[in-house]
């Protein structure tokens, strides 16, 4: 009886540290476009992830996220922008929709993701391992509403969360990109 107990302690125990062992870098997800990206393709970057909204009283902050994008993006800085129906139906648009408000309001340039769902019974992958520390190894962090952003260091792994209101622009968030 102690044997089958050691077994399905170890089992568990190399369950959670495989959890925790995956990265950012291990996910796939679909461009407003509809390709395939590959999350590695920003390996050696640090990653603002942010679940965006075009009909929230927080979308203004797509003008900030663009302008944090233009001052570090040509560096080991990248904004991804995942849009979001979850909160008050407020990005009830098509991803051409998406792409099209993002562009002519906010002159977005930085990569913006197919719309998935970031809580819920069918979160998306990505916003599952984000969100919890059994999953990423650092914390749970629940979105709680749109425009919530994620850090994601140069290895890809998670290195913090912001809650909404706080501005993309703000003094900590821009000392953790020129760190």
């Amino acid at each position: 009886m102690k044997t089958w107990i050691l077994i399905i302690a170890a089992c568990m125990t190399s369950a959670c540290v495989y959890a925790q062992n995956k990265s950012f870098y291990d996910f796939t997800v679909q461009t407003l476009a509809g390709e395939s990206l590959s999350l590695s393709e920003f390996k050696g970057k640090k990653v603002l992830v942010v679940n965006v909204a075009s009909q929230c009283g927080l979308t203004p902050q797509y003008k900030q996220l663009q302008a944090l994008y233009e001052a570090y993006g040509k560096g080991n800085f990248v904004v991804v922008g995942f849009p979001a129906n979850n909160f008050g139906q407020q990005e009830p648009g098509t991803n051409a929709e998406i792409q099209a408000f993002c562009t002519l309001n906010y002159g977005v340039t930085f990569p913006m993701m197919a719309k998935i769902s970031v809580k819920g019974d069918d979160i998306a992958p990505l916003y599952r391992w984000l969100t919890r520390k059994s999953e990423n190894g650092k914390q749970d962090a629940e979105v709680t509403w749109n425009f919530q952003k994620f850090l994601i260091d140069e290895t890809g792994n998670l290195s913090g969360v912001f809650d909404p209101r706080t501005l993309p622009n703000a003094p900590e968030i821009v000392r953790w990109i020129e760190e």
